[in-house]
Order: structure tokens, then C-alpha cells, then sequence
């Protein structure tokens, strides 16, 4: 009995050791790593701006179709969220493979490969749970920064019950408070 608690003991002070010791790494890298995330954010956000742009100007060319021009925004949206997470990836893993690459940059590397993993899921649920809430179609984008979620919309805008759906999403299936959201109402 004396021999099974105390490897009981043991094990709970083992991992209680790990779980300190992953704290603490985790706040070292986020504090090292931080300014990274904020540039891959900011060009995900340039680029969904470039979409909204684009989606305009094909818009005001096509007035007889306005469902398509609609349709094309949110495709390219989701092409550019996706190509700019595939480059991401794509220098996490270059900045891993090297002979000479720090157990730093490894580990950092591979949280953002997880952190990225994770907005893909919650990016996922959010969209499939907007499309259950009758929006006709969405796009929305996690990242250390917040969520931006496009939307289509009326001429007059979104009306505040849709804002609040929108809203109460994000809020109960991610880390977010409703301040780090960002709307981006795409008019039909």
C-alpha cells in the first residue's frame, strides 16, 4: 500500500513538473516569437482586403449577376486564406529543416503549425454553424490577432439580430471576446 502511494506520488509530481516546465516554455517563445504572428496577420487580413476589393470592382461589372460576383468573393477568400497558410507552413517547416536549427526554433515552429491547425477547426465549425444560422455563405478567419468573419449582406447592411448570431458564434466556440471580431459585410 506504502509502495503504491508513493509511486502515485511520484507521478503526480512528475507531471506537475512537465506541466510547469510547458508554461514556461510556452510564455518564454510566445514572448521571443510574438511580432511573428502579427505580420502573418496582418498580410491574411491585406489579403482579404484585396478580395473585398476585387469583389467590388467584378461586382460593378457584373450588376446583371450580383449572385455570382458574391459567389466569386467568397471563393477567392477562401483561396487566399488557404494559399496564406500554405506559405506559412510552408516557411515553419524550411525554418525547422536546417542541420543547425535550435530545439527553439523547432518547438516555436510546431506550435504555430498547431496554432494554425486549430484556427482550421474553428474556422470550420464557425462557417458551418453560420450556414445553419441561414447565412447564404461565409468565410471566416482565426488567427492570434482575432476573427474576421465575411458575410454577405443587404444594401442596408447586416441588422443586428445576424450581428449578434454572428457575435454569440465566435464568442462561445472561441478564446475571443466579441472585441477582436471584425465583420466584413459583403452586399449582394
Amino acid at each position: 500500500m506504502m509502495k503504491r502511494n508513493l509511486k502515485r506520488n511520484i507521478v503526480v509530481i512528475a507531471v506537475l513538473v512537465f506541466v510547469g516546465a510547458a508554461v514556461y516554455l510556452n510564455w518564454s517563445y510566445n514572448s521571443r516569437w510574438g511580432a511573428a504572428d502579427a505580420a502573418m496577420v496582418a498580410a491574411e487580413d491585406a489579403a482579404m482586403m484585396a478580395a473585398q476589393e476585387e469583389y467590388t470592382a467584378a461586382s460593378a461589372e457584373t450588376q446583371s449577376s450580383p449572385s455570382v460576383a458574391v459567389n466569386a468573393y467568397f471563393d477567392e477568400a477562401r483561396l487566399t486564406r488557404q494559399s496564406s497558410r500554405d506559405e506559412a507552413l510552408q516557411l515553419l517547416e524550411q525554418a525547422c529543416a536546417g542541420d543547425e536549427t535550435s530545439q527553439e526554433v523547432i518547438d516555436e515552429s510546431m506550435r504555430q503549425i498547431n496554432a494554425m491547425a486549430s484556427w482550421n477547426l474553428q474556422e470550420s465549425l464557425l462557417e458551418n454553424q453560420l450556414l445553419a444560422k441561414d447565412f447564404n455563405d461565409c468565410v471566416v478567419m482565426v488567427s492570434d490577432e482575432g476573427v474576421t468573419v465575411a458575410v454577405p449582406a443587404p444594401l442596408e447592411g447586416l441588422t443586428d439580430t445576424q450581428v449578434a448570431q454572428i457575435t454569440e458564434a465566435v464568442v462561445s466556440n472561441t478564446d475571443w471576446p466579441a472585441q477582436a471580431l471584425n465583420i466584413i459585410e459583403v452586399t449582394e
